[in-house]
């Protein structure tokens, strides 16, 4: 958001040539120019949220805001850095208070968990009182056991006893262990949410039941005859998941000492609002260490999208990382959990809180998705294995991300002001970011826009019409007579002309942003499908876990297989990384010879559209993790392919990147041969980028070890191409028709039910054609924004 700052406050150079902006620049406030009047203050407040039970902290804050002087001139506000005010309230936490401070830490957690136990440890670590909610609270008000008690009532009167006299407790400054049963009662969990930091000890519920069964408890509180303990536990885990503020996962053979210290890292975490920022892959790092380095915050990242110097964003510190007992605790994890809990390691919950985080995953994984695992993982042949990411309303994997970052988007934007996103696709993002973006609530959706640009002539009929068919109220198809790249390379620039940027925040209170693989809220979730794909693995027993797999991944945008090495750092042993490219294959011929050159190479369009890119955006995430964060390299390399269209990195840096990566490259003819084959030996059809990742890893992988291949999209969105590939002479005039036909093969993987019925619509509507000039995509988003927001 700084960055929009930045161009409102200090950075306009206004064009005084420009009549557009010389006509407004006399005329009143309008009504988006006063919404977007108070925006900073509420995005700090909003972060502060994280603070607001600490009394002294809602001071300061109230002391930050009444001395801020907000200064005008005759074409933009000056607006108090966000900054500023979490520098006080950063100064006062850690000048006042310890690691506990007047706040409680409270354990909450399944009978079992090791509360009581942690608890004490942790008590005695810092030197605090400790206080177990069954011995010290209930047993003493009641003067009988808790058995007697819940014996005595029955299981309903038992919990609102149970909460009364957790409502007559007040503490300060000590550890608190909670009864497994404290969580079902909402105004006893408000009361100690007041005045505490809530650490849940996320224990798999099969562990719990071993734990029980030691300890010879048959019965605990709600358990009724016919009732499993394990049917119990699951249906528990709502309430846990609504209250606690930071989790620990407490793997299979972790000792008590382990685990306390791990909630003591995490309440370290959480109160550490400045422990995960970001910077720009193109930052360069003082030379005097005691400078201080600009950084973002996750919110920040994520409302920006690309970075003020025309880097992208990444972690200013390595990716968090999961010891093995933690993976394994995920092995029988549904997909919603293992989300849940590798993106709260990822985002700091100052930016998006655990339980806020966990209702954005569940409504983003929820109904949408056409199968129950997400991303299920089928066995092919041999050593090969698919990953299916084409369950979702779309049929792509863009849909594994865009269902949930438009939640994350809207939760870190402040609320009066309006954001228009500008998307660039080669395909099936343009369809994904119109669904996600339309799922948002009445209020989000009048606040955020989205204008997807896509290459008239670039895409397959039926991703043109399914693109069409997915505008709305709030989102728009805009065709551009000209490729991928000119595309993307345009949206770019549009971010960077601050004059324009400046002029739509001015005048109309709207803010641009992207949901390209750019935006790091965009490709983050990715992460979590590769991780998922190896654990699916070790449960279904194909490997253990600590062998070594192989991902091989149809690549244009370098996204997705960028993501894939992220979930290595996580702690995922993925041994090779094989990049497959179709005939734009200017990133296979960069991986083996260390040189990027577009010089004579021009786009081909192909049966696999979605990698027909030239220039790969996420690449310089990954040079810029395999140079040891050198900005000023990346800044140099980039800039040199923007002016010189080449690049060409060191011996020594290709030898780094060629240690994980190999890459080869696929025709047209070896990619319908593959579908062909395919199909006729398993019954399976591929979509065309599968088929080029399929036919790379068959050269490339070495059989020693398990292969996963990417399949990106559902084959039914290129039934003209499947059907080349299969021989199937009926070719009808219409994509729908096409679709039906090769719906009733009985093929794997089964019809896509929502594309089916996508394309009942979509060939009735229409969107707007422009020229390939960057001046006349500003005028259309100029035009969006008058439209949607004024």
């Amino acid at each position: 958001m700084e960055l929009m700052l930045s161009i409102v406050a200090t950075n306009i150079k206004w064009k005084r040539s420009d009549k557009r902006f010389n006509a407004h620049k006399n005329k009143p406030a309008t009504q988006g120019q006063s919404q977007f009047l108070g925006w900073i203050a509420q995005k700090s407040e909003k972060r502060m949220l994280h603070f607001n039970r600490c009394q002294h902290l809602k001071q300061i804050t109230q002391k930050c805001f009444s001395s801020t002087h907000v200064k005008t001139d005759k074409h933009a506000q000056l607006f108090l850095s966000r900054t500023f005010a979490l520098a006080e309230l950063r100064k006062s936490w850690h000048s006042i208070y310890s690691l506990v401070g007047d706040k409680n830490i409270i354990l909450m957690g399944p009978p079992g968990a090791g509360k009581t136990t942690v608890g004490r440890i942790i008590g005695q670590k810092l030197g605090c009182c400790v206080i177990d909610v069954d011995d010290d609270i209930l047993e003493k008000t009641w003067n009988m056991s808790v058995s007697e008690k819940l014996q005595d009532v029955g299981n309903e009167q038992f919990l609102e006893e149970e909460g009364k006299a957790v409502l007559n407790f007040s503490a300060s400054g000590s550890v608190i262990s909670l009864t497994g049963s404290n969580p079902m009662h909402d105004a006893s969990m408000l009361h100690l949410k007041k005045n505490g930091i809530i650490v849940y000890l996320d224990v798999p519920p099969i562990d719990i039941v071993s734990r029980l069964k030691l300890m010879k408890v048959d019965r605990i509180v709600g358990q009724n005859s016919g009732t499993s303990m394990k049917d119990l536990l699951k249906f528990r885990r709502q309430y846990y998941k609504k209250w606690y503020d930071t989790r620990v996962l407490c793997e299979d053979g972790a000792s008590p000492e382990e685990v306390a210290d791990k909630v003591l890292n995490a309440v370290k975490r959480y109160q550490d609002v400045d422990s995960e920022t970001f910077i720009s892959t193109r930052h360069i790092w003082p030379k005097d260490c005691e400078q201080k380095v600009p950084t973002k915050f996750f919110s920040e990242a994520v409302i920006e999208g690309l970075a003020p110097d025309g880097g992208l964003f990444v972690p200013e510190k390595e990716f968090p990382k999961l010891n093995c007992g933690e993976w394994k605790s995920l092995v029988g994890a549904t997909y919603i959990e293992r989300a849940q809990i590798l993106l709260e390691k990822c985002i700091h919950p100052a930016d998006i809180p655990a339980s806020r985080l966990g209702e954005m995953i569940e409504t983003a994984y929820g109904e949408n998705f056409a199968c129950s695992k997400i991303a299920p993982v089928r066995h092919l042949s041999g050593n090969q294995f698919i990953l299916e990411l084409f369950h979702g309303p779309t049929g792509s994997f863009k849909d594994l991300s865009l269902q949930l970052m438009p939640h994350l988007f809207a939760h870190c934007i402040p609320p009066s002001c309006n954001y228009m996103i500008l998307v660039a696709t080669s395909g099936d993002t343009g369809s994904a970011v119109l669904n996600g973006f339309s799922r948002l609530s009445k209020n989000d959706k009048q606040r955020i826009a989205v204008a997807t640009f896509f290459p008239e002539d670039g895409v397959s009929d039926f991703q043109k019409a399914q693109i069409i068919g997915s505008q709305n109220e709030n989102g728009w198809a805009v065709g551009v007579k000209s490729d991928f790249d000119f595309c993307q390379t345009s949206i770019k620039r549009i971010f960077q002309d601050s004059d324009f940027t400046g002029f739509l925040t001015v005048e109309y209170g709207t803010v641009l942003s992207s949901a390209n693989s750019i935006n790091w809220g965009r490709l983050l979730p990715q992460v979590v499908y590769h991780a998922s794909a190896y654990l699916d693995l070790v449960s279904q027993g194909f490997i253990s876990f600590g062998s070594p797999v192989d991902v091989c991944i149809p690549t244009g945008n370098f996204g997705n297989i960028l993501a894939a090495v992220y979930a290595k750092t996580m702690g995922i042993p993925i041994r090779k990384f094989i990049c497959a490219s179709n005939q734009n294959h200017v990133l296979t011929d960069f991986i083996k010879t260390g040189h990027y050159d577009l010089r004579e190479r021009k786009l081909a369009q192909t049966f696999s559209p979605a990698i027909d890119i030239l220039k790969s955006s996420n690449l310089e995430r990954h040079l810029h993790l395999m140079a040891n964060k050198d900005g000023q390299l990346m800044t140099r390399l980039f800039n040199q392919l923007e002016e010189q269209h080449h690049f060409q990195i060191e011996k020594i840096l290709v030898e780094k990147v060629q240690q994980d990566f190999v890459a080869d490259w696929c025709s047209e003819e070896e990619c319908l041969a593959a579908i062909h084959s395919t199909y006729n030996t398993s019954g399976y059809i591929l979509d065309p980028h599968t088929a080029v990742a399929k036919v790379v890893a068959d050269r490339m992988q070495d059989k020693t070890c398990p292969v996963i291949v990417s399949s990106t999209a559902h084959y039914s969105k290129f039934a003209p191409a499947i059907m080349q590939a299969l021989k199937i002479k009926e070719i009808s005039q219409t994509s729908s028709s096409q679709v039906y036909l090769l719906s009733s093969y009985n093929a794997l993987p089964p019809p896509h039910e929502a594309l089916l019925e996508r394309t009942k619509q979509q060939e009735k509507m229409e969107c707007q054609v422009c020229a390939a000039d960057m001046n006349v995509l500003k005028s259309h988003v100029e035009k969006l924004v008058q439209n949607h927001f004024i």
